[in-house]
């Protein structure tokens, strides 16, 4: 298999968690007679220094002619006071919605080493195993630009949703359940926003659609403290976009560090991005200690849902899960009695378990 992958490495710690997929992804190439090649492009604040703006067209035009992209992580204080269309996250924002991908996938599942360096009590978070399907391209994010009024004293936001973007990600969330335990839980706040009430509307007639799957409706504000206090209770969670973000970086406590959490967004037609759930951390970027292992089960994940090699993407999970039991771990860790290593030491590390 020949395939195209770009690598958008973007700021902070992104170039140095790109170069660790890069290294497994070859790897796995070596094992699996693949010929993986890749192209760098530049997203987020480095755009905006080399560019003028954060999403150079090259960049866009270059992913939709790849067959999949990696993304290492965008932003920083650097460029805090830039305005607003150039600020790094524009990048990110911004190729989500030229890739149309409407839909981000990220699994949740705590690693038994790993329980003791969760704030939570281990007994509450043990056997926790969770996807969490969100809405990426419509909700507050992407409605009518957002506008200041009363010479600054009062601000709109506006969050639009289409009856098709809602179908497509209910729809994409009860085929996610359908392959795992059969149970969907969907959160909304139908309680005030109207567009809860039409969310909850349609997923209530698409679970015909589906009769092996259970339905649960959760308003945001419980599901975020059940999230917490009885995470097991869950397997598919879908939501909208904002409340996806939210709840997917409040599940990271369940693995103990944003640095274990990969994602993948995909497209109804066309290439899939991948990218680990934390940002570009810049105050522990170029030191060596950041935890690639989000980025590398990312780059399985994109194994696994744009090339359809899913032996190749268990081979990068295992290699990272026997890692993890051998009691190696980066700083962010904080893990006692175990072997503290280096990205790069952690990175050949998982090479050489492939």
């Amino acid at each position: 298999m020949n395939k195209k992958i770009v690598l958008l490495p973007g700021d902070g710690i992104g170039a140095e968690v790109i170069h660790s997929a890069k290294d497994v992804l070859e790897a796995i190439s070596q094992k699996f007679n693949h010929t993986f090649t890749f192209e760098t492009h530049d997203i987020g604040g480095v755009a905006v220094d080399n560019h003028g703006t954060p999403l150079p067209d090259q960049t866009i035009q270059a992913c939709k002619l790849a067959d999949a992209v990696l993304l290492g992580a965008v932003g920083g204080p650097k460029w805090d006071n830039n305005p607003s269309h150039l600020r790094p996250e524009r990048g990110l924002l911004g190729i989500r919605k030229a890739l149309d991908l409407y839909a981000n996938l990220r699994p949740v599942k705590g690693f038994p080493k790993l329980l003791h360096a969760s704030p939570l009590k281990e007994e509450i978070i043990n056997g926790s195993d969770l996807l969490i399907v969100r809405e990426l391209t419509g909700g507050l994010y992407f409605g009518t630009p957002s506008e200041r009024r009363d010479n600054g004293n009062a601000v709109v936001d506006t969050l639009t949703y289409t009856r098709k973007e809602i179908e497509r990600i209910v729809e994409k969330a009860f085929q996610s359940a359908e392959l795992r335990s059969k149970k969907l839980t969907s959160v909304d706040k139908a309680n005030v926003l109207e567009s809860s009430k039409l969310w909850r509307e349609i997923v209530e007639e698409k679970k015909a659609d589906y009769p092996n799957v259970s339905v649960d409706h959760v308003l945001v504000d419980a599901a975020a403290m059940k999230l917490i206090t009885n995470p097991s209770q869950f397997d598919v969670i879908v939501t909208e976009n904002m409340f996806g973000d939210i709840l997917s970086d409040e599940a990271s406590v369940l693995t103990g560090s944003l640095g274990m959490l990969p994602s993948a967004s995909l497209a109804e037609n066309g290439v899939g991005l991948y990218e680990p759930a934390h940002g570009s951390a810049p105050d522990i970027a170029g030191k060596g200690i950041a935890n690639p292992i989000a980025m590398i089960l990312s780059s399985a994940l994109m194994l696994r849902y744009s090339f359809d090699l899913d032996e190749e993407a268990r081979a990068i999970e295992t290699a990272v899960e026997s890692i993890i039991n051998d009691n190696y771990h980066t700083a962010d860790l904080k893990t006692s009695g175990g072997k503290l290593v280096s990205t790069t030491e952690m990175t050949q590390l998982v090479v050489n378990a492939i």
